[in-house]
């Protein structure tokens, strides 16, 4: 007939498509001749579904898949327990869909309670082996990002540590040299300015009478002062 003459063209076409690396197409280019995949044939179905799960592409026919099994008509065809357990373990398992395979094989008649049950065990064998993967890739990303974040941690400490022996090396320097500095200053010019940053501060004027007895006892301060620092072989002579 001509819709056996359609479905064997259609075969030989996907056929064709999947030898030029052309899988992409197969679907859409499919869906052209039968516009909606309720109408697609068994063994076009079939021959998707096992390319798509070939080439590790099968949410491609979870859609397609799920509304050609759930139309009324097709459940009356005697290929369609063959294609419901090719959809659960080619497009439903391999995609995590474990709820849904549960309810498709609870609501199918074609199946006795025998084959219900198996379908169930593998169901549930399929859902723990997908858990355990997921156990194992998640520890996976866990060491890759510690080991890093290690590298990353070690290189900032060293950084900041550099960064502070650094610093504490120019301080040492800047206060040794300080240190120095007022070491080379002479005692004269040190008192002197002293004298002159407090009368700057204070404000007094030296010329006024009244700032000469304050004036005198400073200066016998600085003396007293000189006396106590400086023992008598090792003072420097002082001029009024």
């Amino acid at each position: 007939s001509s819709a056996e003459v359609k479905c064997s063209l259609c075969v030989v076409g996907i056929q064709a498509l999947a030898e030029m690396n052309r899988w992409r197409e197969v679907l859409s280019w499919v869906l052209q001749y039968y516009h909606v995949p309720e109408q697609l044939p068994p063994k076009v179905l079939e021959l998707c579904i096992l390319l798509y799960s070939k080439v590790r592409e099968p949410q491609v026919m979870l859609e397609v898949g799920s509304s050609w099994l759930r139309d009324q008509t097709n459940k009356s065809l005697p290929e369609y327990g063959s294609l419901l357990e090719l959809y659960l373990l080619h497009v439903l398992l391999p995609l995590g869909r474990f709820e849904g395979a549960e309810e498709l094989v609870h609501g199918c008649d074609v199946f006795d309670s025998k084959q219900q049950l198996a379908f169930l065990r593998t169901i549930c064998e399929s859902r723990c082996q997908w858990t355990e993967r997921e156990e194992m890739r998640s520890a996976a990303e866990e060491q890759q990002d510690a080991a890093a974040e290690t590298p990353l941690s070690s290189c900032i400490l060293g950084a900041l540590s550099q960064k502070l022996l650094t610093m504490l090396t120019l301080l040492r320097r800047a206060l040794r040299s300080m240190s120095s500095h007022f070491y080379l200053l002479p005692y004269k010019k040190m008192l002197l300015a002293t004298f002159l940053l407090y009368l700057v501060v204070v404000r007094l004027d030296p010329a006024s009478p009244t700032a000469l007895p304050f004036i005198y006892k400073l200066v016998q301060l600085f003396r007293q002062a000189w006396a106590a620092v400086f023992s008598p072989i090792h003072r420097p002579p002082i001029q009024d």
